[in-house]
């Protein structure tokens, strides 16, 4: 399996044409980069955001083009510490044009399949997948890409039955 790095996978962003969407199954997604900031907001002493910037930016100029970048969170409650931190600093991601919606774990429904190994994923016009994989520590180490019409068909089954169950990160009460 070949991988690509998150830088890679974000030029992505600058490619698609209409719709971008990603399903988050993980509780915890620390990577070095934002150690430092979580570990202030943990103490309760705030914290340097400054490492979501280039995301911020990439995110405000793709959405201020009119194409749409959407996300659900499949999250455990009670919340890991790195959920909690999370939610408090969406509304970032949320005010430079993204849409995230919230799905407790036990909602999901009943028997649903989620492909790709459970893995999250992003998807690209409803035509490429980028795969993420983690290794045993919980670091991501990339993204398979897909482009298989079976595998990416399922994707956007799973997307189109969770986006409109998912509750809206204002309305979404933890």
């Amino acid at each position: 399996m070949q991988l690509i790095s998150s830088a890679e996978r974000n030029q992505l962003f600058e490619s698609f044409t209409h719709d971008a969407f990603h399903l988050e199954l993980r509780d915890d997604y620390t990577v070095p980069g934002e150690a430092s900031p979580f570990r202030d907001w943990l103490d309760g002493t705030g914290g340097d955001d400054s490492f979501r910037e280039p995301w911020l930016q990439l995110m405000k100029r793709v959405t201020g083009s009119g194409r749409t970048v959407r996300r659900v969170r499949v999250v455990t409650e009670p919340h890991s510490p790195y959920i909690q931190w999370e939610y408090a600093i969406t509304h970032a991601n949320e005010a430079a044009g993204e849409a995230i919606r919230w799905l407790p774990r036990h909602e999901l429904p009943e028997g649903v399949h989620l492909p790709v190994d459970g893995n999250d994923w992003w998807i690209f016009d409803d035509g490429l997948l980028a795969v993420g994989h983690f290794d045993r520590a919980g670091r991501a180490v990339g993204s398979e890409l897909i482009r298989t019409p079976a595998v990416v068909a399922e994707c956007v089954r799973v997307r189109d039955l969770l986006w409109p169950i998912a509750t809206a990160t204002g309305e979404y009460r933890p």
